[in-house]
């Protein structure tokens, strides 16, 4: 029989989310010698509430665990289980649906900035490309602040096969592209739909492109030509989710 893997999860809100949402998953924790504040405390409240051992153990050996890592003083052992492996056909069931579509975007750091915000939004699902994106790695659940947790995150083979089922199952697709004359505070609302965002500098593919309902853009006022990536998805996101409900 071929054993789960285990990795290391650290920060404050990624194992406290852990311990909330998966404490099966939860193999036991590492907290810093000395911490007595009230956030490590409620860490440790919570894995005594469901029967995980914690170690405390030095500076030196937390950082051999996590090296190069803001672990906050709190380092998790965990079970890989797919809990929130999900497939496309189990979220589009329902009436309403927001789902955040990320083409090529590949620093965690955006990944799980983005992850954060998708979960202040109420979004369905975050769908990436398998081979363009990262997995939920530790420097992703450290970022998404617990939100790792919370959304689900779907890795799919072919993003715009993904995309033309989910047209095929009456989700409206809006792509953002700076160069186009649509705002996106112009878009139509409708029960269910995706928003698309590009990768770091280069934006979408064209494939992904083509594959879109609608492509819109941020205005801008200033100076700057654009905006980091969580920050626009941010205001995608919540635009869409405004439209979404007075649909």
């Amino acid at each position: 029989m071929k054993k789960n893997k285990n990795e290391l999860i650290y920060g404050i809100h990624a194992v406290e989310s852990a311990l909330q949402h998966s404490c099966e998953s939860v193999l036991g924790i590492w907290m810093l010698q000395g911490r007595k504040d009230k956030k490590a405390q409620g860490i440790i409240s919570l894995a005594q509430r469901h029967g995980v051992s914690i170690e405390t153990i030095s500076s030196d050996k937390m950082n051999k665990k996590c090296p190069d890592a803001n672990h906050q003083g709190v380092i998790a052992n965990i079970r890989s289980t797919k809990k929130n492996a999900m497939a496309l056909e189990d979220i589009l069931g329902k009436e309403k649906l927001l789902l955040l579509i990320l083409d090529g975007v590949q620093d965690p750091h955006n990944i799980g900035a983005c992850m954060r915000t998708a979960d202040a939004a109420g979004v369905d699902a975050v769908i990436t490309s398998k081979n363009r994106s990262p997995g939920l790695t530790a420097v992703v659940r450290k970022v998404a602040s617990g939100a790792a947790e919370t959304v689900p995150y779907i890795q799919v083979s072919n993003l715009a096969r993904a995309m033309q089922q989910l047209q095929d199952n009456n989700v409206w697709i809006v792509g953002t592209s700076g160069d186009s004359d649509s705002s996106i505070f112009e878009i139509s609302a409708a029960p269910r739909m995706a928003i698309v965002m590009g990768s770091e500098g280069k934006g979408m593919r064209r494939l992904t492109r083509e594959n879109c309902d609608e492509l819109v853009s941020i205005p801008m006022a200033g100076s700057v030509e654009s905006l980091n990536i969580s920050v626009a998805t941010g205001i995608s996101l919540f635009e869409v989710r405004r439209k979404i409900e007075i649909a």
